[in-house]
């Protein structure tokens, strides 16, 4: 008797590369299942603007999979109820996955399997989500990694990952009637106001589109990339951080692209493996996340868990709305606000600036990037976020304290970026652009800029922030050393 599986879209929405689904694809027929599970995810269900990307990723798997013939089954609710009354409707014996390595997404797959196998269904999850499994990689002492580049050195040692998977050559759809929701009435995108409304001039979820971005980059732009990765108006960075985290397209399809145009001469070696790197980086955040699972919401070094944090809901506003008066800041701010996505120089300087000028705890910056980068990705949000702080693995020292100032100047040197995202300061001379207050009142009236009415003043001053976050951490040191 012909089986019938079902194939669990999770963050995979390709048909290429996917394990499970060829998998699933090699015996009988296939069922084709996304579940939106909140429940289960809790505080950590995909944020607002990640929403509006898995709607229109979700629309492009569904015409993907419309013509050639099959369709995808939307469903809402926790997974543990969802699967089985499927695999009752459907009269399915087997449902497959690739896997996920947030703590939430472990703990309900592990006890999903168990529940199905006690009904004789039989699931299973396969790799899919990085380069190597968090187990393929560790210590000489069998132990995981804790510092990136050992754990980067470990990986190349390792060679090439497995090729691509292609499309499977026929998906035999089940013809069965399976009720589905519409996924116009999930409510992902927003209405009123829509603040999404320049998103769709930035992007093209989807597997298409992740290819295409992918081969714009490695035609010429990634030979830019070691250099200029840190000049936020170059152009340099992929992008692709959004398509890898919804699985439009996979670590290896990536890793095999690049490593192909290294061979093919098309990219230099030090930018290709300089982006390489950064898929190695993604891999241990989450390599990190699988063996601390606590860290979601909790400090990697617990050192940090007496850290005097100050409540400033007024300093956190002007923060998330881009009104600090530090322009590279709120640059960054306005940019994520209106495009979903922030480049990664300025993530740095930002979120430095909210834990060491402000001295707001770093799960309150996370919670905010979760909710406003379509790439929010938990593993890659939370070692971000703790490294800028100094209480993660690898971390920055706290001593580290970006002057926003001082970055604005280096890495934006003419201020196409400050100029893009805080136009009201665009006429000032590139002397005063990354600190307006020296200007004189002259030159600010010339400007058209009014501090404290155009533009906000600083909320807070460089040198002081930096004294007073460095004697926080000199009290925690004490603290830690008297306890």
């Amino acid at each position: 008797m012909s089986k019938t599986t079902i194939h669990w879209f999770r963050r995979d929405l390709r048909l290429r590369d996917n394990p499970a689904l060829s998998d699933a694809a090699q015996e009988g027929s296939v069922i084709c299942l996304f579940i939106l599970d909140d429940e289960d995810a809790g505080t950590q269900a995909t944020g607002a603007a990640s929403r509006w990307w898995l709607h229109h990723s979700l629309a492009a798997l569904t015409e993907a999979l419309k013509q050639r013939g099959g369709r995808l089954i939307l469903r809402r609710g926790k997974a543990g109820k969802i699967i089985p009354d499927v695999v009752s409707e459907t009269g399915a014996d087997r449902i497959v996955w690739n896997r996920l390595y947030e703590p939430w997404s472990i703990q309900r797959d592990k006890q999903l399997k168990s529940d199905l196998t006690d009904l004789g269904i039989e699931a299973d999850s396969f790799a899919s989500d990085m380069i190597r499994e968090p187990w393929q990689v560790e210590t000489k002492a069998g132990k995981p990694f804790s510092v990136f580049s050992p754990f980067w050195r470990a990986v190349q040692d390792q060679g090439d990952p497995p090729s691509p998977l292609p499309i499977p050559d026929r998906i035999y759809f089940h013809t069965g009637h399976v009720t589905t929701d519409r996924l116009e009435d999930w409510g992902l995108l927003p209405t009123k106001p829509n603040w999404a409304a320049e998103f769709e001039a930035t992007w093209t979820p989807g597997a298409d589109g992740a290819a295409a971005r992918m081969a714009e980059f490695l035609s010429g732009p990634v030979n830019d990339y070691k250099d200029g990765r840190d000049f936020p108006a170059r152009g340099a960075t992929s992008l692709m951080s959004a398509p890898l985290h919804f699985g439009e397209v996979s670590p290896r399809q990536v890793w095999h692209a690049t490593r192909s145009a290294m061979e093919a001469g098309d990219v230099r070696d030090a930018a290709g493996w300089s982006f390489l790197r950064e898929l190695g980086w993604r891999d241990f955040n989450r390599h990190l996340l699988f063996y601390n699972p606590h860290t979601v919401t909790e400090n990697f070094r617990d050192n940090f868990d007496s850290f005097p944090w100050r409540d400033d809901e007024t300093a956190l506003e002007g923060w998330t709305r881009g009104r600090t008066g530090y322009p590279l800041v709120d640059a960054g701010m306005r940019e994520l606000w209106r495009t979903g996505i922030m480049h990664n120089r300025v993530r740095m300087v930002v979120a430095s600036f909210l834990v060491k000028h402000l001295l707001i705890d770093w799960r309150q910056g996370e919670a905010w990037f979760r909710d406003t980068l379509v790439d929010a990705d938990l593993a890659n949000n939370v070692g971000g976020w703790q490294w800028t702080a100094g209480c993660g693995a690898d971390a920055a020292p706290y001593f580290r304290i970006f002057n926003p100032v001082a970055q604005g100047e280096k890495f934006d040197p003419k201020g196409d970026y400050i100029r893009r995202w805080v136009p009201e300061l665009g006429a000032l001379p590139d002397k005063y652009l990354n600190k307006p207050w020296e200007a004189s009142d002259k030159v600010l009236a010339e400007a058209g800029v009014a501090l404290g009415k155009t533009y906000p003043k600083p909320i807070v001053d460089h040198a002081d922030a930096r004294k007073r976050a460095l004697a926080a951490f000199e009290e925690t040191k004490l603290k830690q050393e008297t306890n």
